[in-house]
């Protein structure tokens, strides 16, 4: 609501749908499909099939290098495209922004650049040495996790960790003792990309820098769902995917819609016996990924009754092997919600779920 007594803003969901054609398929001989697995992979817009099928049919040219007009056409929306991401997350310049294949390769980008500073003999913050510490949290995707890690096996630098609390929040009681002068650069996810947990950013960015040390967030779980500053936030690297069709939607409007969503799934799930669910069980400060064991279930086999239903799901620990030890499990099942999906889906997964318990013997009959 906003100030003055505005209204909620709210998305015409079933408009949305008709921009993402694979939402009109069937699965499994005519079962509708209901796609709930956007953390793993998002799916794409018309307007973005458009736009890269114009490209290549149109324009197609190797930037920065050929002078003839092609050349120029691709230099020109390359460099446009930078400008509108710098817009997009509050960037202070267009240089500010470096195109990668994917956020994975970026911050290997930053770790092989500390790599070779340090390899190189060099001094200041962004070189490591026996003595220095990176941190990280128990809750990062494997990609921020085994960059770092190689990192200090080449440097002799140390990796230290923040915990997790048993709710699924970032273990920040012993901050001062985890950044400290020796603390060269911290990396952490700004949204779990299992347990929807969001965090402390600006928080954590005032200690980083009061330490001399610099801040790597992860974005990958956030920019696309909810308005992110990079500077209000106080990043000096954000990894993030998407931008133009999102700023048309509305992130505040997205934002919204996913909290009525992730809403509606804890409280459903809340209400389905022998379900656990990984993380805050509340919709505060956290997005929509929802991520939960069955007693008595595999996760594995949760998936595959849903996916008979077309329900398209995830199962396994979601590239983030420490975050599950620390949860003290194996592996889940993770639904993960987006700009087009709609009450219904939710509805639709908790009934699978209590199918499933039925299937194997641990629910209700």
């Amino acid at each position: 609501m906003g100030a003055g007594g505005g209204a909620v803003m709210t998305l015409d969901v079933a408009r949305i749908r008709k921009d993402f054609p694979i939402l009109e398929r069937t699965v499994h001989d005519g079962v509708p499909l209901v796609y709930l697995d956007s953390a793993n992979t998002s799916q794409k817009p018309r307007q973005v099939l458009d736009a890269m099928a114009d490209f290549y049919e149109r324009h197609n040219a190797n930037i920065h290098r050929a002078t003839h007009q092609l050349g120029e056409e691709a230099t020109q929306a390359y460099e446009d495209a930078r400008a509108r991401l710098a817009a997009f997350i509050g960037a202070a310049e267009p240089a500010e922004v470096v195109f990668a294949k994917n956020i994975s390769e970026a911050i290997n980008l930053v770790a092989y650049a500390m790599g070779n500073a340090s390899a190189a003999g060099q001094s200041g913050r962004f070189a490591l040495g026996p003595g220095d510490e990176i941190v990280i949290s128990e809750m990062e995707h494997h990609s921020n996790i085994v960059p770092w890690q190689l990192l200090c096996q080449r440097t002799g630098a140390t990796l230290r960790w923040f915990g997790v609390t048993a709710d699924g929040r970032l273990d920040t009681s012993g901050i001062d003792g985890l950044i400290t002068e020796r603390t060269k650069l911290v990396a952490v996810a700004h949204q779990s990309n299992v347990l929807g947990t969001v965090n402390p950013i600006r928080a954590l960015a005032d200690r980083v820098h009061a330490a001399g040390a610099l801040l790597l967030v992860d974005a990958a779980q956030s920019v696309p769902q909810m308005p992110v500053d990079v500077a209000a936030l106080g990043a000096d690297f954000l990894g993030f995917t998407a931008a133009d069709y999102l700023s048309e939607v509305g992130r505040d409007a997205i934002a919204e819609h996913e909290h009525g969503l992730v809403t509606h799934a804890l409280a459903a799930l809340a209400g389905l016996d022998g379900l656990r669910i990984l993380g805050p069980a509340e919709p505060v400060d956290r997005g929509a990924a929802v991520s939960f064991t069955v007693e008595g279930v595999h996760p594995h086999d949760v998936s595959q009754v849903l996916d008979a239903r077309g329900i398209a799901v995830r199962a396994g620990h979601h590239c983030a092997w420490p975050l599950h030890r620390a949860m003290g499990v194996q592996a889940s099942t993770r639904a993960s919600f987006y700009l087009y999906n709609t009450h219904e889906e939710v509805d639709a997964l908790a009934a699978g779920i209590a199918e499933a318990q039925r299937f194997f013997g641990t629910g209700e009959r």
